[in-house]
């Protein structure tokens, strides 16, 4: 599904509206109420919604997040009642047959970046559902990637991005 400008932006506001869900009773519903609760700059709420040793993965090579780190970086943005929204556009969502553990990927929509992507695993603990592992990527057009490979490549020698070799 491709969206148009209005329709995204009317979609983000929505989002950034959304009441958070009362309950963890499935996997799409606890990464509606994540999205919900980013895009209302609710931190608490937001880091409710993740297992304890989980591990976000950022789109930047660096990112890669504990939760007290990641909530380090994301609560200074929060208390500025600054979040971030993604929409979801499409999401599939699989079970492991007894029931615990949940892994998906989601497309998103989001006014700085367009699309992107989510991917992770979710794991029931008790009654609820928790994000164990969420990771945001830009999906890069094959046609592109060479060039951008290039240019990032560039920028790593020329000093102005870390090295991670």
């Amino acid at each position: 599904m491709r969206i148009g400008r209005p329709l995204a932006v009317t979609m983000l506001a929505l989002a950034a509206c959304a009441a958070p869900q009362p309950a963890h009773e499935s996997p799409e519903a606890v990464l509606d109420a994540l999205h919900a609760a980013a895009a209302r700059a609710d931190g608490p709420a937001y880091f409710a919604l993740f297992a304890q040793d989980a591990v976000f993965i950022g789109t930047d090579a660096t990112e890669r997040w504990d939760v007290p780190a990641f909530r380090a970086y994301a609560d200074p943005f929060f208390a500025r009642g600054q979040g971030w929204t993604y929409v979801p556009l499409e999401r599939h969502v699989m079970l492991d047959e007894g029931g615990r553990i949940a892994w998906f990927d989601e497309r998103l929509a989001n006014e700085k970046y367009g699309e992107t992507r989510g991917s992770g695993v979710l794991v029931r603990e008790g009654d609820a559902w928790l994000v164990a592992h969420y990771v945001l990527s830009f999906p890069v057009p094959n046609d592109l990637a060479p060039e951008l490979v290039e240019r990032i490549r560039a920028a790593r020698q020329d000093g102005n991005l870390q090295d991670l070799r």
